[in-house]
């Protein structure tokens, strides 16, 4: 599956839903980036179960501000609308497989009362 350019118009319906979305953060002038590129297109393709997307920094500001994106790429997973991870820095295609791998493998109901009780503490 080819990865998909993500707008602050297209965020929500893509972000808001059931499943697994990854978010690239990154920009066409960041070394990093370009090079993490060619990673996540390649581990996208054995994931079609997955959404890959990617924000460009530069055209998508607003967006990048939300999520206090201040270095790049960032890369974070989301599922069932709940964000699991959100760190900056280029993985290794391994490192990115595992994630993903542990991503799927959390139980998510888990996952919500966590965090319920976390913000009631």
């Amino acid at each position: 599956m080819a990865t998909k350019a993500l707008t602050r118009e297209t965020f929500d319906e893509t972000v808001g839903g059931d499943g697994m979305v990854l978010v690239d953060f990154w920009a066409s002038w960041c070394g990093p980036c370009r090079q993490f590129a060619p990673v996540y297109e390649r581990v996208s393709e054995r994931h079609p179960d997955v959404v890959f997307t990617k924000v460009d920094t530069e055209a998508e500001q607003d967006l990048a501000a939300a999520f206090q994106i201040s270095s790049i790429p960032t890369l974070m997973v989301v599922r069932d609308r709940v964000v699991l991870y959100s760190q900056p820095g280029a993985l290794p295609e391994e490192a990115l497989e595992d994630l993903i791998a542990q991503a799927r493998a959390l139980d998510m109901d888990e996952v919500r009362r966590e965090a319920e009780a976390h913000k009631s503490a």
